[in-house]
C-alpha cells in the first residue's frame, strides 16, 4: 500500500519505518526540513533501539523517504496517518493544532479518495473534528463530493520497546464511521494490518469515540496502578513492611499481576503525564469530577520528590558543599526522551538546596542537557554546580552519595567495592529498588530505597536458613 506519515517524530517515524518493513510504500513528512534532511542522509532524532538500522535499511530499499514538501505527501497516500504532537495546552487539555492543522492541509490539496487515519492520542470527538477540517476545505475547493473516511488508530508503543510492540501488538484498535466509506476503510486498515493477524486476530473494531477514549483509558490506568504502587511504597516505609515483597505478594494473584507495579521516583515522557491531565479535562468539560484521576496526578508530582525528601532527612535542609552523583536522566531506560523526566526534579530541587550534582545517562546526556539548562534558565548560579560526567564511574567521583534515579541496566550491578572507594561516603538513595538492602548494608553503605523500610529490622527466609537483615 501507499502511506503517508504526517509528522516524523516518534510515533511517526516507529510506524512509518515499521509499516515499510512489511513492504508497503511510505513517504514521512516533516515540516521541519532540517530533521527531513538529517533522515534523508541516514541520521535519526531520536533514541529508540534498533529504529536506525530500520529506518535505513527501508529507506536503501526505496521503501521509506522522507520530505517536507506538503502536497506531495497528500498526493501520494491512499492512507494518509497523523502522528503529529499533542502537547497539553495551559489547562490541561490536549493541544490539537497541529492535528487540525494536518486535517486541513489534507482537505487543501487531496484530489482521490483518502483514509484519514488519527495515529496521535487525541480527546473524544477529534475523528469529528477532522472530518469538518477536510470537509470546509474540500467545499472551498468546489469539491464537496470528493469522498475520504475518517479513522481512529491509535498507538499503544512503549518508549524503549516500541519496534516490538508495533511488530509484535497485543492489539489493534480500528475506530471507524457507521458509513459505507467507514466500512470500506475498515476493510482497508485489515488489509494492512493482515500481516499481524496470522496467529489470531489482534484487530478491535469499534466506533470512533470509542476508540479515541481506549487511548487515554489505557495509558490512565496504567498510570494509576503506577501511583498506587508509589503511595503503598511510602506507606510501607513507616509500617515497616518491604513494598518488593508486598509487589510479589499481590502481583501473584492473576487478576492483578505484576506489571506497571514497580514502586519509584513516579512515572514522566510524553504520554502519562498528558493524558492523564487531558482525561481530566474532558471530564470536567462534561460536568464530570474524575476524583482518582486528579489523585493519581497528585500523587506522581509528589513522588518525583520523594528521593530529594530521603535526601533531606538524611542530610538536612542546607545541602550546601555536598556532591550528589546522579545515575540516569531520561525518564526510563532505552530512551533519549526528557519529557517529564523525574531527574528534572531531583536536580533542580538538590540544586536549589545548594548541591553540586553530577550527572550521567548513557543515552540522553545531549537531550538532559538542553533540558536541564532550560529548566535553570533563570538560575545561572546553580547552573554553575550542575555537571555532566563522561561516564557513571566519574560521576562518583567525590560524591558524597549517589542518586539512582533511571533503571539503566548498567547500573545493576555495579562494582560496589569500587563505587565505595570512588566516593566521599558509601550512601546511596536508590529511586529504583535496584539493589538489595541486606546486601547493600553488609557492604557497608547507608541505603534508602522506595518503599523498603530502611529503619527496620527484619528477618527473612532464604532458602532454607533464616538470616537477619
Amino acid at each position: 500500500m501507499k502511506i503517508t506519515i504526517i509528522g516524523s517524530g516518534y510515533v511517526g517515524l516507529v510506524t512509518g519505518t515499521c509499516l515499510a518493513e512489511l513492504g508497503n510504500d511510505v513517504l514521512c513528512l516533516d515540516l521541519d526540513a532540517t530533521k527531513v534532511e538529517m533522515l534523508n542522509a541516514g541520521g535519526v532524532p531520536i533514541y529508540e533501539p534498533g529504529l536506525k538500522e530500520l529506518i535505513a535499511r527501508n529507506h536503501a530499499a526505496g521503501r521509506l523517504r522522507f520530505t517536507s514538501d506538503i502536497e506531495t505527501s497528500v498526493s501520494f497516500g491512499d492512507i494518509q496517518f497523523i502522528a503529529v504532537g499533542t502537547p497539553p495546552d495551559e489547562d490541561g487539555s490536549a493541544d490539537l493544532r497541529y492535528v487540525l492543522s494536518a486535517a486541513r492541509n489534507i482537505g487543501r490539496y487531496m484530489t482521490t479518495p483518502k483514509i484519514v487515519v488519527d495515529k496521535s492520542t487525541v480527546p473524544v470527538g477529534t475523528g469529528a473534528r477532522v472530518r469538518d477540517c477536510i470537509t470546509a476545505q474540500l467545499q472551498k475547493r468546489g469539491l464537496p463530493a470528493l469522498d475520504f473516511a475518517v479513522v481512529s488508530n491509535p498507538e499503544f508503543l512503549k518508549e524503549g520497546a516500541a519496534i516490538e510492540d508495533f511488530m509484535r501488538p497485543d492489539r489493534i484498535v480500528i475506530g471507524t464511521e457507521p458509513s459505507v466509506s467507514g466500512q470500506k476503510a475498515r476493510e482497508a486498515m485489515r488489509s494492512l494490518y493482515a500481516p499481524f493477524t496470522r496467529n489470531h486476530d489482534r484487530i478491535l473494531n469499534m466506533d470512533i469515540a470509542s476508540a479515541e477514549f481506549t487511548k487515554y483509558a489505557a495509558n490512565a490506568m496504567l498510570a494509576t496502578r503506577i501511583s498506587f504502587m508509589n503511595e503503598l511504597a511510602n506507606l510501607a516505609d513507616v509500617v515497616g513492611a518491604d513494598i518488593e515483597l508486598v509487589r510479589q505478594g499481590i502481583g501473584s494473584d492473576p487478576r492483578i499481576g505484576y506489571s506497571f507495579l514497580y514502586a519509584g521516583t513516579g512515572y514522566g515522557g510524553s504520554c502519562f503525564p498528558k493524558d492523564v491531565q487531558a482525561l481530566e479535562r474532558t471530564a470536567a468539560e462534561y460536568g464530570q469530577t474524575p476524583r482518582i484521576l486528579a489523585a493519581v496526578e497528585a500523587v506522581n508530582q509528589n513522588q518525583k520528590r520523594i528521593l530529594v525528601q530521603k535526601i533531606i532527612a538524611h542530610y538536612g535542609e542546607d545541602l550546601n558543599g555536598l556532591t550528589f552523583a546522579i545515575w540516569g536522566l531520561a525518564f526510563k531506560p532505552n530512551t533519549d526522551d526528557m519529557r517529564a523526566a523525574p531527574s528534572r526534579v531531583v536536580i533542580k530541587e538538590l540544586l536549589a538546596r545548594g548541591a553540586r550534582v553530577r550527572a550521567f545517562d548513557p543515552v540522553a546526556m545531549e537531550e538532559a542537557k538542553q533540558a536541564l539548562y532550560s529548566d535553570l534558565a533563570d538560575e545561572p548560579a546553580a547552573k554553575t554546580r550542575l555537571h555532566f560526567a563522561p561516564d557513571q564511574v566519574t560521576a562518583l567521583q567525590s560524591a558524597d552519595a549517589l542518586v539512582v534515579v533511571t533503571e539503566w541496566k548498567s547500573f545493576r550491578s555495579p562494582d560496589f567495592a569500587a563505587v565505595a572507594a570512588t566516593m566521599r561516603e558509601p550512601v546511596i538513595f536508590d529511586g529504583r529498588n535496584l539493589y538489595e538492602p541486606a546486601e547493600l548494608g553488609q557492604l557497608g553503605f547507608t541505603y534508602y530505597a522506595i518503599g523498603r523500610g530502611e529503619h527496620r529490622h527484619r528477618e527473612v527466609f532464604i532458602g532454607q536458613t533464616l538470616t537477619s537483615a
